[in-house]
């Protein structure tokens, strides 16, 4: 018995120190310490042996059976940590290879006109506001002079929740509210989107964007309205740009024009971009309409100023060169990634 704990022994050890894998190892373990493994065999047999050599093979046997156990558990604890060792070679990072670049975003035009347009009124001393995109028919129309029966409406048309409730077609309804909380003098511009049912094609689209601007003070004069969009046709196309003022409608304003300047493509010689005419028209313009003065509670014997309105999605193509409004809004990469 002595001997065939001692072989048993041996053999073990070697066995278990040359597995390669868990499998291999449970395999052992059942084969020496399971239910009918040869070291428990051996135990089972203890009780035929003389009463003297029982405790001397009880022993030993137990001496073997923890040697056989600990050795398992040794190399499992190896298997592990050669396992967690590899695993961290396949993942790490190899810090010799060069970085993945990542591509860096880029403005959209219609914001980078913004900016620029922006930046041109500020520095020219106009405040920047915002307002609602939904508005109420009383700010979209009836306080900017025009009636519920005043067919220009029909210029304006755009999309209803409710009676009376809209999405603004236009950014005038904040100059309104804007002047229903504040005292002259109002210097201020308003960029924002707007909305109409207006079919799209290559220059018109339902939603588009609108910055329209407000000067309301005391002795305000149609020169301070030209000299203040000369420069800033000069500031967005260039220094040596000129200017016309062809007259026009709008129902808020009174004279009202279109501002044209001479085509920066072709220096006023005629182009396809002017259409041949050497002019480009780029927004409308106007004097405060007393009406609207009144409706908001100042005096048009002591207060009277000027408002315009241009469309950034139009100075961007006239600037950018681009043919389509609908190029914008179609998140197209291969033409957003040219800015």
């Amino acid at each position: 018995m002595k001997e065939t704990l001692e072989k048993l022994k041996e053999t073990s050890i070697d066995l278990i120190k040359n597995a390669v894998n868990f499998d291999e190892l449970e395999k052992l373990r059942v084969r020496y310490l399971g239910k009918k493994g040869e070291l428990t065999t051996v135990l089972k047999g203890l009780g035929k042996l003389p009463k003297e050599e029982k405790p001397i093979i009880g022993k030993l046997a137990n001496i073997v059976k923890l040697e056989i156990t600990d050795l398992l558990d040794e190399k499992i604890q190896t298997l592990e940590k050669k396992k967690l060792e590899e695993k961290i070679m396949k993942e790490s990072i190899d810090i010799t290879l060069p970085g993945r670049r990542l591509d860096p975003g880029r403005i959209h035009p219609i914001t980078k006109i913004l900016m620029e347009i922006k930046e041109v009124f500020v520095g020219l001393g106009f405040a920047v506001v915002e307002g609602p995109d939904v508005e109420t028919e009383y700010y979209n129309f009836e306080a900017l002079n025009i009636p519920v029966d005043h067919p220009s409406r029909e210029m304006w048309d755009s999309f209803y929740f409710k009676p009376g409730l809209l999405l603004r077609s236009h950014t005038s309804p904040v100059q309104v509210r804007v002047m229903e909380k504040q005292k002259p003098p109002i210097k201020i511009i308003v960029p924002g989107k707007c909305y109409r049912r207006d079919s799209v094609d290559a220059t018109h689209h339902w939603m588009f964007h609108q910055l329209e601007g407000l000067l309301i003070d005391e002795r305000v004069t149609f020169a301070d309205l030209k000299g203040v969009l000369l420069e800033f046709a000069r500031r967005i196309f260039g220094k040596e740009r000129r200017a016309k003022f062809i007259p026009s409608y709008f129902p808020f304003t009174e004279p009202s024009a279109e501002m044209a300047i001479d085509c920066f493509a072709c220096n006023g010689k005629g182009c396809n971009i002017c259409k041949q005419s050497g002019w480009i028209e780029i927004l409308g313009a106007g004097m405060v309409n007393p009406k609207v003065l009144k409706a908001v509670g100042y005096d048009p014997e002591i207060y009277n100023g000027f408002a315009f309105g241009l469309g950034p999605d139009r100075i961007a193509m006239l600037k950018y060169r681009i043919n389509d409004i609908r190029l914008f809004y179609d998140n197209d990469l291969r033409f957003l990634e040219q800015f």
